[in-house]
């Protein structure tokens, strides 16, 4: 058998096509005819895997460990937000109740939806990812695992304090939106905003670190032979999400960090008096916040077409409509964020524009109901606990997404705004869209990572108490919204004819928590015989054909199989044991160590042998000391907020110190003779992939920064009273093309000259202080002109955009000495180098940053 890919001049990998080798999916047929493998051989791969015992347990960074403990994480704070939730209901059951103080009232509206949205929403569609993901495509694990248990870490540490602070009276009561001016330091005093806007700020980069090891993993881990019309619809549905996140969180991290310098600096970034304008604020929210509403509902409704599949026995009806849909809706609804503003006095073409793309969204959403419906149609369904939730869920988010129709119209959402009708909606939509999937995974997957199935006889329970609940709950308040009935209001009168929907929802309220407890009470029972973390044997009750049902142990699956079709396990009833004796790609350790296949992103085709790092504290320290600095920022300790930031530094750089190495085995068998390289970078390399999504992500921040200026200069022309200095423009453009020069040059200086690995540090040097030098300039010229940060819009936004810049650069300048201190450990050789590569891409963005800062406010105006 041929190879799949040879070494390169350089150390890269040279894909070799089929039109080259013969290389295709025929050949790989030989595999199952293979004879027994050595003995021993599975032994030592458990032993590469084994999972650290005791407290050392929590330096565990495979997926498998790491992804059931972000999944009870997120439930825990699901179930920490509905305790919220009873309690304003119990306020609410009666006019004129005092349970509860109004800014305690204020603190719990707050923190239930802010809980909800960034510490259960995402969140748990994104664990459930990183638990089923490798599983699904056939993965060891996931590219980066430091990366996700880094992310889990930041996410569970941030996110426990940022709760606690409703027990110390310390919560925001601005509302899960926090607009201002009501979030600004006029109204806001205190430090409670400040806990909301670093938390959650906070939370948001642990979502996007998350989200590029996905969509590196949905790229580059797939089983040979998953090409992409052979990907399953929830890998697809991954890719999106990851997708979406990278362009959609960037605004929320924007406009948290502009908040906090308004509140910091008195810049006035949302004050109309001096230049701002508080739209803008909702602009940015509202950027991310409608995409995210698409980014929980994608991965869950590819949760529900992976099991009607399994409960109807049938393939999903219209696959790649499914997923042509899914595309369809991600792309729509980042044009959709102005319908949350059609009371704000939006111009009549933008509200037009905003209502028709608000219908349209509807479109896709409803395509994948359809394929639903016929799948399950044109099967035999299997009644069970997941097919109640399925159906069930089903039929409540069409009833909120028919309601989703009516708000999206602008006369009519002029009468619901900010009424309860509106929160009728959208819990109607999450609750079907997403809670209700999410329910029925935790029964359909149970037995894949427990062995165990939890009860169908409390499950029923759970489902009957659950749907009734929501209903009970939540169809009296489009009434109570129709009569007129405000959000965010602790206290009502009587005589409105609102005291009996009220009472009626909060039964509902506690009916539905009483299923959600009798839920905890059976996974308890359930996952405390056997532990969900230690890779139990799948038990493949549903018969689901996709490959998450495979036999796997904290390595994955035995061998990682070739895949043919959409439901591998149906097509060839032989490949769990083909696989279980493996008889397929690494069946056991090559090199000693974890290692996963890469694979070419269109095609799959093997490509290298990635050694995946093992246990270590380094991620958990790191995320330790990250949240550390973000929260003492809040209490204003910033002395030790800066201790904090240098050691999560100084952890972050020990974490991937040894990640880039050479192995001496350059080459290995990674099974049926097929020898693959140990080592590539550039392109080819995962961590190249990892570096492009991060500019991506760090592009988007600064294009809402970039956008705040335009809209400022558009919104308020009047402010903008200092002329921009373009003395120095030119000295200014070109330390940042030297900058990019010298990046650029880095990686032909070591590939060609006889110690290029000295030269390429210091070209990297020289660009690092290059981008400093520019970024002093341009400061410089900006005070020297007069303008300053509290004067005016003008003021603000420039300056904003610099600090932003001022942070990247910071980083490169990090970078430029951790690949200093590498050089001098000899750890950068040539000719190729991963570090190098992923370096270069951050510096040449860096430079395309500071240049369009630099154009941006002395061209316009």
């Amino acid at each position: 058998m041929t190879q799949a890919a040879t070494p390169g001049v350089d150390g890269a990998v040279r894909d070799v096509r089929a039109s080259e080798t013969g290389f295709d999916t025929r050949l790989y047929a030989r595999f199952p005819t293979q004879g027994g493998r050595p003995s021993g051989e599975l032994e030592a791969l458990e032993k590469v895997w084994e999972t650290p015992t005791g407290w050392r347990a929590f330096s565990a960074v495979n997926n498998n460990f790491v992804g059931f403990l972000f999944i009870v994480t997120a439930f825990a704070f699901f179930v920490a937000a509905g305790i919220l939730a009873l309690v304003m209901r119990v306020q609410l059951a009666a006019p004129m109740a005092d349970v509860v103080p109004q800014e305690t009232y204020n603190q719990l509206f707050t923190m239930h939806g802010s809980v909800m949205m960034f510490l259960f929403a995402v969140p748990a569609v994104e664990a459930v990812a990183v638990l089923l993901l490798p599983q699904i495509i056939g993965a060891r694990d996931l590219p980066f695992p430091r990366l996700s248990a880094y992310s889990y870490w930041a996410y569970a540490i941030g996110g426990t304090v940022f709760f606690c602070s409703i027990f110390f009276s310390l919560a925001p009561s601005d509302g899960w939106f926090m607009y201002p001016p009501l979030s600004a330091g006029v109204y806001s005093k205190g430090i409670n905003a400040d806990f909301w806007l670093l938390g959650i700020g906070f939370i948001e980069i642990s979502a996007i670190a998350g989200a590029i090891e996905l969509i590196v993993g949905v790229l580059r881990t797939r089983a040979p032979g998953m090409s992409l019309a052979k990907m399953p619809v929830y890998a697809w549905a991954i890719l999106i999400f990851g997708v979406m996140i990278i362009l959609a969180f960037p605004a929320m991290i924007m406009v948290t960090f502009l908040l906090e310098l308004e509140r910091a600096f008195n810049w006035p970034l949302f004050d109309a008096t001096r230049g701002g304008d508080p739209l803008l604020y909702q602009h940015l929210f509202w950027f991310f916040g409608h995409p995210d509403v698409y980014i929980i509902f994608i991965p869950a409704s590819a949760m529900v077409s992976t099991m009607i599949v399994a409960v109807a026995q049938h393939k999903l009806v219209g696959h790649e409509l499914v997923v042509l849909a899914m595309i369809a809706t991600g792309f729509i609804s980042f044009g959709v964020w102005a319908h949350h503003m059609f009371t704000v006095g939006l111009p009549g073409a933008s509200a037009g524009y905003f209502s028709a793309a608000s219908m349209a969204v509807a479109v896709p959403a409803g395509a994948q109901v359809f394929a639903w419906i016929c799948t399950l149609s044109a099967g035999r369904v299997q009644r069970n606990v997941p097919s109640l939730f399925l159906v069930g869920g089903i039929l409540i988010f069409v009833m909120g997404g028919l309601t989703g129709v009516m708000v999206g119209m602008v006369a009519f959402d002029g009468q619901a705004h900010d009424t309860y009708f509106v929160v009728a909606h959208f819990h109607y939509v999450l609750m079907g869209g997403m809670v209700f999937p999410l329910l029925a995974g935790f029964y359909y997957w149970t037995p894949m990572i427990n062995g165990r199935q939890l009860s169908e006889r409390m499950g029923r329970w759970v489902f009957w108490l659950c749907f009734t609940g929501v209903h009970v709950s939540f169809l009296p308040m489009h009434l109570t919204g129709l009569m007129g009935m405000p959000r965010r209001v602790g206290v009502y009168l009587p005589g409105r004819a609102w005291d009996l929907p009220n009472l009626v929802s909060t039964i509902g309220a506690f009916i539905m928590a009483a299923g959600v407890l009798l839920f905890i009470v059976d996974a308890v029972r359930c996952y405390g015989r056997h532990s969900g973390a230690a890779g139990a044997k799948a038990c493949n009750v549903f018969n689901g054909g996709t490959l998450e049902w495979l036999s796997a142990g904290n390595y994955g699956v035995r061998s990682i199989p070739v895949v043919s079709h959409l439901e591998p396990l149906w097509a060839d009833p032989q490949l769990a044991a083909d696989v279980e004796a493996g008889r397929y790609f690494l069946p056991g350790s090559a090199t000693g160590q974890r290692e996963t296949l890469i694979t070419s992103p269109t095609r799959a085709e093997p490509q290298y042998v990635q050694i995946m790092p093992g246990p270590t504290w380094w991620p958990l320290l790191a995320a330790v000391f990250t949240a550390g600095a973000f929260l003492l920022l809040t209490v204003k300790a910033l002395s030790l907020s800066a201790a904090c930031a240098v050691l999560s530094i100084v952890f972050l750089m020990r974490w991937v110190w040894n990640n880039d190495r050479h192995m001496e085995q350059t080459s290995v068998d990674a099974g049926g003779g097929i020898r693959l390289p140990t080592y590539v970078a550039g392109p080819q390399a995962h961590g190249w992939w990892g570096a492009v999504l991060l500019c991506v992500t760090l592009g988007m921040i600064f294009l809402m920064a970039m956008f705040g200026y335009l809209y400022l200069n558009g919104a308020h022309p009047d402010w903008w009273r200092v002329a921009a200095p373009r003395e120095t423009l030119l000295p200014g453009l070109a330390l940042l093309g030297v900058a990019a020069g010298s990046a650029y040059a880095a990686r032909p200086l070591m590939a060609r000259l006889k110690h290029g690995s000295g030269a390429s540090a210091m070209a990297m040097a020289l660009s690092a202080l290059c981008l400093c030098a520019a970024l002093v300039i341009d400061v410089r010229d900006w005070w020297q002109a007069g303008l300053r940060g509290d004067a005016s819009g003008q003021g603000a936004s420039v300056y904003a955009m610099l600090a932003w810049h001022g942070s990247v650069v910071v980083a490169v300048v990090l970078s430029a000495f951790y690949y200093a201190l590498r050089w001098m450990r000899g750890l950068a050789p040539g000719p190729a180098n991963k570090t190098l590569e992923a370096l270069r891409i951050l510096f040449l963005y860096a430079a395309i940053e500071g240049t369009a800062g630099l154009l941006l406010p002395r061209v316009l105006p």
